[in-house]
């Protein structure tokens, strides 16, 4: 199986951060780790920074799964960056993304700028661009476009 490489993998943990204790995410979700959700997070959970990295591996398989079969041929630096997006929006939203029509349609310029139109999130309801997802759209298209 295609695995993201480590330009991708250290921009999905720039990004992500690391938090060894479980908190609640801004959906009020247990989290931990690397943005690590699931039945297995309880608040008042602790781990190691190494269990932080398993875990995020393990939770970019299913990510590198679905780029792997859904992108035409991406280079590494390519499938790096749409896996760091799926991660970031999840695997529906990046099936439906213009990012992975423009690259399948071979119009990588296209899809290198579809990244930003992933820049806003609801707050308190409201859907607002934010300086956070900005920057890392940012990242995700620089890195798709280098060779």
């Amino acid at each position: 199986m295609r695995q993201i490489n480590q330009a991708g993998l250290d921009l999905i943990k720039r990004f992500e951060g690391c938090k060894l204790s479980a908190y609640r995410c801004p959906a009020n979700i247990p989290t931990i780790g690397y943005g690590h959700t699931g039945p297995d997070v309880q608040m008042g959970l602790t781990i190691t920074a190494e269990r932080a990295e398993e875990l995020l591996r393990a939770d970019l398989s299913k990510f590198e799964r679905g780029v792997a079969s859904a992108a035409t041929n991406p280079n590494d630096n390519q499938f790096a960056a749409m896996v760091s997006l799926a991660f970031n929006i999840g695997l529906g939203n990046f099936l439906r993304s213009s990012v992975l029509s423009n690259h399948n349609d071979g119009d990588q310029l296209s899809a290198a700028h579809s990244f930003h139109l992933w820049r806003k999130a609801r707050v308190k309801g409201v859907l607002r661009e934010l300086p956070g997802l900005t920057r890392r759209r940012d990242a995700e298209a620089a890195l798709y476009v280098k060779p």
